[in-house]
């Protein structure tokens, strides 16, 4: 009998609103939600599942630090994993028109030019954890596991 796979949870910090994700570790979405920065840990709870998490990824952007030390203080027990939040917002574009394909009129075009009808923080939130288990799994010459 195999384990059941590992739920992370993303957060991607932002100053008025932050994405929120839970990603199982192969990569695919269990749910996201944008939640207000403002008291954040405390509008997370609701959103977050009886399992216990396997780490919070964190991106390193826009308030990452306060977030950082509001999740700490929250979850003393979580690990927390910073990653590169760079161009998260575009691939999570890209990932709204993959998830969710254009309809009528719209699939003639180029999703570039399309924008998301709704926020894509936990989505960003999404591709954050994405990185970080893509990241984890790349291996060195010497073929251990990088951190």
């Amino acid at each position: 009998m195999s384990e059941p796979l590992k739920l992370y949870l993303g957060v991607d910090p932002g100053r008025d609103k932050t994405g929120a994700a839970l990603v199982w570790e192969d990569g695919t979405l269990c749910r996201q939600e944008i939640i207000p920065t403002d008291d954040f840990t405390t509008h997370l709870k609701p959103f977050l599942p009886e399992q216990p998490l396997a780490g919070c990824i964190l991106g390193d952007g826009t308030t990452s630090k306060t977030m950082a030390a509001q999740l700490e203080k929250a979850f003393p027990r979580l690990p927390l994993f910073t990653v590169n939040e760079y161009g998260s917002t575009q691939e999570a574009r890209k990932l709204y028109w993959k998830l969710y394909p254009p309809r009528g009129w719209k699939r003639m075009i180029p999703v570039a030019l399309l924008d998301p009808p709704s926020a894509v923080d936990g989505l960003a939130a999404m591709v954050l954890v994405q990185r970080y288990l893509r990241d984890k799994t790349v291996k060195s010459s010497d073929n251990k596991p990088q951190k």
